[in-house]
């Protein structure tokens, strides 16, 4: 199965941050990114680093792979806690891998689930959903503003990272 791992947002603009921490999306998604790559676990893992939001698509089409996976971090009132995964909400493969992401983050980081949910164009994360032609997601596993979320992802890092790999080992059958 080929996998692109994109990583969200880019050193220029990397998304939300921790004020305390001083760490943002991009530089904590390019590290697990990474970290998952260096496993060995997964043959046929690509990350893919977005150029610009309307070509990231294109770049990730451009690989043609089975499964595209984009990696965030919510943030909202340095409050708001919990794991959620996005998906086209007309993707019917889309839902079933996110519903297999969203059960292993919550498993392994024990955050409030909000669940998966349907997004559509015009939706935060939508055209990367609509415009990737392989089930796409976006993974939102904890606020990154939220302390006690950045301190529990920090604590449980490992079994993060071996969670997001199970997924991707788990939804090969749907994919397939």
């Amino acid at each position: 199965m080929k996998i692109a791992l994109i990583i969200g947002h880019k050193k220029a603009s990397p998304g939300a941050c921790n004020k305390h921490a001083g760490v943002c999306e991009f530089e904590f998604n390019e590290k697990l990114a990474h970290d998952i790559a260096s496993t060995g676990e997964l043959e046929d893992l690509h990350i893919v680093y977005r150029r610009t939001y309307s070509k990231l698509p294109q770049d990730v089409n451009t690989l043609n792979p089975d499964v595209a996976v984009s990696l965030h971090c919510n943030a909202f009132n340095e409050k708001a806690t919990g794991s959620e995964v996005l998906f086209y909400h007309s993707s019917t493969k889309g839902e079933k891998i996110a519903d297999v992401f969203q059960r292993n983050i919550v498993g392994a980081l024990g955050l409030t689930d909000r669940g998966i949910k349907p997004k559509g164009t015009e939706d935060r994360g939508g055209y990367i959903l609509r415009y990737t032609h392989a089930p796409c997601i976006i993974v939102e596993p904890f606020f990154i503003d939220n302390d006690r979320d950045l301190e529990i992802v920090r604590n449980r890092y490992d079994y993060f990272v071996a969670a997001l790999i199970n997924s991707f080992k788990e939804i090969e059958a749907i994919i397939i």
